[in-house]
């Protein structure tokens, strides 16, 4: 990997020996079976994203696969909490009640590699149907789709660019353990903040070589990568596309980090706020809006190149509907951590030009990039979740016509919080917009808000080390 993959934007390429079955149009299980053939795959992955961005699914031999690439699945896979246990069915769905199954059909356009794997393997990520052909419309796939296609009736396409923050650090099999940085090629753990460091980023650079190779054989394409502010904190930006690609590609890149992190006996966690004092990782997503017929970037006056009053509308429904949408930003009881005062996250909905402390940033661009940055999801969203809200918020602007205060010059976190503070006040948020839970549907803010409350419910079984210290002898 050279010094200019990891500094500056890398140049696209399509190697010869590239494992993208979309890169050469694969559709229909014919095409699959030659792409199958030239490489010899023994066996595929075949995976769903769960509610928490979890890789659900089967694998199979191919052969078995081609014979039958459409397959079934419980429809209680959507309904599963982080801890593998299950909400109260009673109330929420019949088909769950009754654990009836649904059908999985491959995205053709997904198939690809599993390069760390021992033997020659595919995946292909598949989409949720009933038994009549509906989309399953708790999957997040769809709720994402749902979103897109609300633009697409107005004559918009969405684009995003996600950032992705992870930690890597020492293996740790026993909880009650804090999580510490691991040693790097010098044989030292990183101790102080190394933000934007090449040396500190060059003590795992066999990892990073893995990580880079792994990723260009799967079609996933890298823009930077940089040190983050936390110690052994990284951060890997991809290019901006179509919604679903990119979420996708999060889905898929993060199965790859952790894989090859693995593979070099380090762990890459996606949580919120791994490490104490320590400051959090963050999804943020880039946002722009295109005209379908035009491809012009709607956020810009065509003649002048001023800010349009979409643009000012998009920026409006964000502020608004954030508190709605946060559980979906904010998943976990872990994710509050990191939206405190004294960190570096957001904690209102506030926005300003190239300021990197409101919850909305502007950055600096020319008329035909003009965006929108989301920095409050964090890492541990389920990046098809977190795109559909924070696109949701904004159509929900545009549509009506709303406007956005004036944008914030200093330290936004010098004002009031005004995000729910908790998982629980974030859930009842979500619960009480009626607008959000239209574009997004009902029946997934059904299944979604059960599932946070259950989850909630399991973390409150548990007693943390700061009861212990503080309540154990002086209460």
């Amino acid at each position: 990997m050279s010094r200019k993959k990891k500094t500056d934007k890398p140049e696209k390429s399509e190697p010869a020996d590239r494992d993208v079955a979309s890169a050469r149009g694969i559709s229909g299980v014919e095409r699959a079976k030659e792409w199958f053939g030239a490489r010899t795959i023994e066996e595929i992955e075949c995976l769903v994203p769960d509610q928490g961005g979890v890789a659900r699914g089967k694998i199979m031999p191919v052969s078995k696969f081609l014979k039958s690439p459409v397959m079934n699945l419980p429809l209680s896979i959507f309904y599963q909490c982080i801890t593998g246990e299950y909400p109260a069915y009673e109330g929420l769905v019949d088909a769950v009640e009754a654990d009836t199954d649904m059908f999985m059909q491959p995205d053709w356009g997904t198939l690809t590699s599993v390069p760390w794997a021992m033997d020659p393997t595919a995946q292909v990520i598949h989409d949720a149907v009933t038994r009549d052909g509906r989309p399953v419309e708790q999957a997040p796939r769809q709720v994402l789709r749902r979103v897109r296609d609300f633009y697409r009736k107005k004559g918009w396409l969405p684009v995003v660019a996600p950032e992705i923050e992870f930690y890597l650090v020492e293996p740790n099999t026993d909880a009650d353990y804090p999580l510490k940085p691991p040693v790097g090629r010098s044989g030292r753990p990183e101790i102080g903040r190394q933000g934007y460091s090449i040396s500190a980023v060059n003590e795992f650079d066999a990892l990073f070589e893995d990580i880079y190779k792994y990723s260009e054989q799967q079609g996933l394409e890298i823009d930077t990568l940089i040190h983050e502010d936390g110690a052994a904190q990284m951060e890997i930006n991809l290019r901006h596309g179509d919604p679903l690609e990119l979420a996708d590609q999060v889905f898929l890149f993060k199965r790859t980090i952790r894989e090859a992190s693995l593979q070099h006996k380090i762990y890459a966690t996606f949580m919120a706020k791994p490490i104490a004092g320590e400051p959090g990782s963050a999804l943020h997503i880039h946002q722009s809006i295109v005209d379908a017929e035009t491809g012009n970037n709607i956020f810009s006056d065509p003649d002048t190149g001023a800010p349009t009053p979409l643009f000012f509308s998009f920026l409006a429904g964000q502020q608004k509907y954030l508190p709605a949408i946060m559980c979906m930003l904010a998943p976990y009881v872990n994710s509050y951590r990191r939206l405190t005062r004294d960190s570096m996250a957001p904690i209102n909905v506030q926005w300003g030009y190239d300021n990197r402390t409101a919850g909305l940033r502007v950055p600096p661009s020319g008329p035909e990039a003009r965006r929108v940055e989301n920095r409050v999801p964090s890492s541990d969203a389920n990046p098809y979740l977190a795109i559909a809200a924070v696109l949701a918020a904004g159509y929900l602007g545009m549509t009506e016509e709303l406007e956005a205060t004036s944008p914030i010059e200093t330290d936004a976190k010098n004002r009031d919080y005004e995000l729910p503070r908790g998982l629980l006040e974030a859930v009842a948020e979500l619960e009480d917009s009626e607008p959000v839970k239209q574009i997004l549907g009902s029946s997934f803010v059904t299944a979604f808000s059960a599932i946070k409350k259950q989850e909630y419910e399991t973390f409150m079984r548990v007693i943390s080390p700061w009861e212990r210290e503080h309540l154990l002898l002086n209460v």
